[in-house]
This record gives structure tokens, sequence and C-alpha cells, in this order.
């Protein structure tokens, strides 16, 4: 699509720093009435979102939240080149009004850009609480825009917000016609003019110069903001005059373009030379400065700068040098506490549930003279295998809730930036932890973060490390043995296995990091909000969002997995159910001795194992087909009969370390681009997971733990 006219309905994108409210203005302008997908070429997230005013429809692009428009972070790239490519009718910037001079250097940018803006200033209740006035009319004059005050998680504002959007819209539209008309689509124009400086505007100038001369770069984009690029180095229009210069090659035209680049890093010399430092960093200064002028000259008021608010206070404690590690720690092993002390009595409940509908079910279909195959398949298959899972959704969703509560609640950031310190000292930027963050919830998603950070050499290694923070399919397993032999013990026992894995993945990412190669160094910018009571709305959403790719996973992938794992246990005709010499159980031989040193050498362990590299739930339902369990209850019975505290222990440590699931290999593979990384990440954490349980049962059992 490269004409704004050609839209068949306003395109709307929202735009914005990340915790700007983004995604609830976004969820407040289109309800039920939107899509995930992906970006062309990408697996970003890309959400849209169909506005519905009376006969009049808009489609609503929410844009990856980024702190500027440049081309180093993934995230930010999409952004930026769907403001430029696409060219959206209009695009809501949202801004912070909690933080409106952070907030504003990327409006000054879109505005640079030439893109119909209007700013929603959000949080403005937020803001109001906290003393602050803010003059809309005044900062509209100096944006040249419209500025709509808004508290989107109440929808205040909203509706006047997308009034404005809608008719921002049909102006732009009535005018692009006018403009195919009188002059070509070709010309940009630039709509805000930030002045430089007299070193860097007569740079900009030669460069403007330069690009008249070749049209064809200028396509709906100023020179102006061409020429600024340009001097900040900009790696995507560097490649796209690089590739204009190759298609026109022996040509007078082609010459040209090939000129600019040489003329541009000529450009960039010079102002280093008069100024005493890079372009870029000019650039960048002088927007903030901009920002920072406009801000402080349409703040009214502001509250006195002696009075410490309560989030100033909290952090006093929260982020204090000595205090906030401990703080940290107790967090998470309170996190997990009360994610066993509510879930359990659900889990219980479930757990008795499926195995009163599987005596039920076995009796029905006897009374009915159903085959003894089909009963199997049934009870001991279906309800067995996917009941052992399903009895654990409770403590995964109560995890999913706990996490989902500190997020909102503001501490999520402040935990990020205590890691900054701990990434740097393993050869990682401190942006990294995120993704881990991420990874507790699942491997894929916090892979697919990693996109948000700028270093490729970073980006690397925290997918290379991300398959070793325990996601929520590996909960079921820890919580199924430290139920069944560390009872009184179990939120210490699952700590220790999460943070196992954390350390782990320090660990091989000093090791890792010794080896990549190290490329551009990048900044660390984080958003710390304040802090808030928790919007139980807003909670619960976001712990279904995440919960339901578990029971979404439970019946489909997992359903089939353990009729599967049933029908190999049943096979080949005329052996022993859930014997050793089924199917499952030869396979299971041959693999157990393997396994021995490390204290699991059953069968039926190293079954479970194999099947666990589909999907790590299936661990637990692998275990209850071949138990010939229909309850938590009876798999646990089962599990104590034939197994060790110890040898639990070891097999927990193999199923956090060991062979990432499919799903996570996809995913390596698609964001390295590369067989060879993925081979090796399956190859050292199969190692690892090994190594880890042979070492934990072999000295245990020369402390006598065995």
């Amino acid at each position: 699509m490269n004409h704004s006219s050609a839209h068949s309905r306003p395109v709307i994108a929202i735009a914005g720093n990340p915790n700007s409210g983004k995604t609830a203005l976004f969820n407040a302008m289109t309800g039920s009435r939107q899509h995930v997908g992906n970006w062309p070429g990408v697996t970003v997230e890309r959400k849209e979102g169909t506005l519905t005013r009376g006969e009049t429809s808009a489609l609503v692009v929410d844009l990856p939240g980024t702190y500027a428009f440049s081309s180093r972070a993934l995230d930010e790239v999409i952004a930026r080149n769907f403001i430029m490519h696409e060219h959206p009718d209009v695009a809501i910037n949202v801004v912070d009004a909690t933080n409106l001079e952070r907030n504003l250097y990327l409006t000054l940018q879109m505005l640079e850009m030439g893109v119909p803006t209007i700013v929603a200033l959000n949080m403005i209740d937020e803001a109001e609480e906290l003393g602050l006035d803010i003059d809309i009319d005044e900062l509209s004059n100096h944006l040249g825009v419209g500025v709509v005050p808004t508290a989107a998680v109440h929808g205040r504002g909203v509706e006047e917000l997308v009034d404005l959007a809608l008719k921002t819209a049909n102006a732009v539209a009535g005018a692009e016609g006018l403009e195919d008309v009188e002059k070509p689509a070709d010309a940009g124009t630039p709509s805000y003019w930030i002045d430089y400086g007299p070193i860097l505007e007569k740079e900009i100038a030669l460069l403007e110069q330069a690009l008249a001369g070749v049209p064809d770069l200028c396509r709906r984009r100023s020179a102006r903001w061409l020429a600024i690029k340009l001097l900040e180095k900009d790696a995507d229009i560097l490649q796209e005059i690089r590739n204009s210069a190759n298609e026109q090659a022996n040509t007078a035209y082609g010459k040209l373009i090939a000129e600019l680049e040489v003329a541009a890093e000529e450009a960039c010399a010079r102002v280093k030379k008069a100024a005493g430092r890079e372009a870029v960093d000019l650039i960048a200064e002088k927007r903030y400065e901009l920002a920072a002028i406009i801000s402080a000259s349409v703040i009214v008021s502001r509250p006195d700068d002696a009075e410490i608010t309560p989030t100033q206070r909290i952090d006093k404690f929260v982020l204090h040098p000595w205090l906030a590690y401990p703080i940290f720690f107790v967090v998470v092993w309170l996190m997990f506490q009360i994610t066993f002390t509510l879930s359990e009595p659900i889990a219980d409940a479930l757990s008795g549930l499926f195995a009163t509908f599987g005596t039920w079910l076995a009796g029905s279909l006897e009374a009915a003279g159903t085959p003894n195959i089909v009963i199997g398949l049934l009870v001991e298959g279906v309800v067995g295998g996917l009941g052992a899972v399903l009895e654990f959704a409770p403590p995964i969703f109560m995890l999913f809730l706990m996490i989902s509560l500190l997020e909102d609640v503001g501490y999520m950031a402040r935990a990020a930036l205590l890691s900054d310190r701990l990434m740097r000292s393993v050869g990682l930027h401190g942006k990294a932890f995120i993704p881990m963050i991420l990874g507790f919830g699942c491997n894929v998603t916090g892979i697919l973060a990693t996109r948000s950070l700028d270093s490729k050499r970073d980006r690397l290694i925290s997918i290379l490390i991300n398959p070793l923070i325990s996601c929520a399919a590996r909960l079921p397993v820890y919580v199924l043995f430290a139920t069944a032999f560390f009872e009184s013990r179990r939120g210490l026992v699952v700590f220790s296995l999460y943070a196992l894995g954390v350390v782990l993945a320090f660990i091989f990412a000093k090791v890792l990091s010794l080896f990549v190669e190290p490329d551009d160094e990048a900044t660390f910018v984080l958003e710390l909000p304040p802090y808030r009571m928790p919007r139980i709305s807003g909670v619960l959403i976001q712990t279904w969002e995440r919960g339901k790719e578990f029971l979404e996973k439970a019946g489909t992938v997992i359903l089939l997995s353990v009729v599967l794992v049933w029908a190999l246990s049943n096979l080949p005709p005329g052996v022993d159910p859930g014997s050793p010499d089924s199917l499952i159980g030869r396979i299971g031989k041959a693999i157990a001795p393997i396994l021995a040193p490390a204290g699991f050498g059953q069968w039926q362990a190293a079954a479970a194992l194999l099947f666990g590299v589909i999907a790590k739930e299936l661990i637990v339902g692998t275990l209850g087909v071949l138990y010939g369990t229909t309850g938590e209850a009876g798999l646990i019975a089962a599990i104590r009969a034939s197994w060790t505290p110890l040898a639990a222990y070891s097999f927990m440590v193999m199923a956090l370390t060991y062979i990432p699931c499919t799903a996570t290999i996809a995913a390596i593979r698609r964001e390295t681009g590369s067989r060879r990384w993925t081979a090796f990440a399956v190859a050292y954490t199969l190692v690892l997971g090994w190594t880890l349980a042979v070492i934990i049962y072999q000295v245990g059992r020369l402390f006598g733990l065995a």
C-alpha cells in the first residue's frame, strides 16, 4: 500500500513509549473487534482492530512500543517502517502525562517524519493526582497538532480522541486527493522543523541539495528528513541508497545515488571536526533539549520538589543498594508460596473430580458393553493422561496471576533495573533481562522478546540462554515431584529450580560472551512507572491471555500426544498395557541405562523425557498414562513407590535443562536464522541436563541422601 488515499477505510496507527498506556487505548478504541497476527516477514506480534462509529469504520494498528525511531531494534524498525511505507491516515502518539519530557522525544521524531499526528496525553488522571497541571492548548501550539487529554483505562477522553482522529483522517484523505492533481505524490513536506544549530544546519542544507538530484529517494519523504537520517548514519536509509545505486549501476543517475553516501560520510566528518562530537549525538541532544523546553513551558504547576511521592518512599527501600536484592528474592519466594497455598485446594478438588469422572466413565462404558480397548483409551489415555496435566492448571494460572500483579503494581520494571548490574557482569546488556523475565511464562515468548535488543550479539546470546529459564510448562513437573517428596517445602524446592535456571543462564551468558564477537554498544533505557494499585480487570485479562495458551495446548498437542503414548503402551497386541514389553516400554528401556547414573533409570522416566521434547507438560501426562492412574493422588502414590527424593530432585533438574520443546527449537531456528546455532542449543542443553542430574545424584549418594 503506497498511498494514503488508496486505503479502503481510514487507517489509524497508535505509537508511543512502552508503559504509556498504548494497549489500554487500543482496547478502549476497538473493544473485542481485534485480532493478533504477525508483521509480514517476521514473527513479531501485530495487533489490529476495527473502530466503529456509526456507519464509519477504521482500521486501528497498535505499533510496538518504542522510545525512538532508529534502525537498531527490530521493534523500532517495524514501527517506523509502518508509518513511512504504509502511510496511515493519522497516527495517534500516546504520551505519558506523568513523564512528558521523556515521551516528547518520540513525538518530535514523528512530527519530523511529516506523518499526520494527534497526541493522546494519557494518564492525565495520574498527573492530576501528582499535582501536575499541564496547559493542553499551549502544548498543542508548541507541537502544531491536536492534543487530547485521556485516561484510557477509565475511558476518559477516548471519544474526543476518536472524533479528532477520524476528522484528521478524513481531512488527510481529502487533501491527498487534491495533491494527486496539483503536484506529484513524490513530494514530501516536513510539517515540523527543529533548528539543529549552524554546524548541523549547514550540512543538512548541502545534503538536501544533493538529494534534489535523486527524487526517487524522496518519494513521499522530505529531503530534510532524509538528510537528517544520513547524518545519523541510519542503517536502513544507507542500505536503501546502496540498493538503489546497485539497481542503476553504470548510469548517470546511479552514480548520483552512489555519490550521496560519500557526501553523507564527508558531512559527518566535517561535523565531528567542527563540533568535536558525532552528528547523531548532537541531533539527539537537540531533540532532548527541545523536549525539555516544551515540557517546562506547558507544565503550569508541579508538586513541590521537596515533597516526596509515595513511589519515591517505596523505592528508597526497593532500590536500596543493600536491601534491593534481598527484597527481590523475598518477593519471588513469596510469589511461589502464595501460588501453592492458594491453588492447592482448587488443584485437589480438580484431581478428585478427574478421579471420580474416570471411575464413573469406566463403569458406564463397561455396563454398555464397550470393548476393553476403547475403555482403556478413554479412561487411561484421555482422562488419565490429559487429567494429569490439567490438574496443574490452578498453580499455573495462580503463578501468572502473581506475575501480572507484580507487573501492574510496577515492581517488575524495578526487577529489570536491578538486573542491569548483574547482566553487565556476564557480558550482556541490562535490557536482556526482560526476555528472561518473559521466559518464565514461555520460552518462545522470551525468545521473540529479544527483538527489542539493539545488539545482535546480545540478541543471539539471550536466545541461546532463554531455554534455561523455567517456563510455565515445567511447573507441573515441579509441582508433581515436590508434592510427592517435599510437600512441606514445596515452595522452597520449586524456587530453587527457578533460581538454578537463572544462575545457569547467567553462567552460560558469560561463557558465550567470550566467544561471540561484540558489536555496537547499546544504552539501557527503562521506564520506571509509578507504583499503582493493580487494576483487577487488567490483571485478570492478562492472566487469562497467558494461561489460555496452556489450556489450548492441553486440548490439542497434549491430547493427541497422550493418546499416542497410550497406543504405544498397548502395542504390540497381546502385551500387558503399560508394560516394559510394549513399544513405549522398549523405547524407554533403550534410553534408561543412560539415565541410570542420574538416579532415574526407570523406563517410564526415559519415555516421559522423550515425549517431553514435544511439550514439557507431556512429562506428567506420559507418567500418568504409563503408571495407569486417573488422578494426582494415584500418580503421586505410584511415584513414591518407585522413586527416591534424591532421584526426584535430579529428575526435576533434568526437566529444567534438557532439550527445549519443539516450539522453542522452532523459535530459535527462526530468530537466529541458523541451523548451526539451533543444533548447538539442543546439544548443549541436553549435555548440561544429563551432567547436572548425574552430579546431583552422585554427590547426594556420597552424603547418604539416596
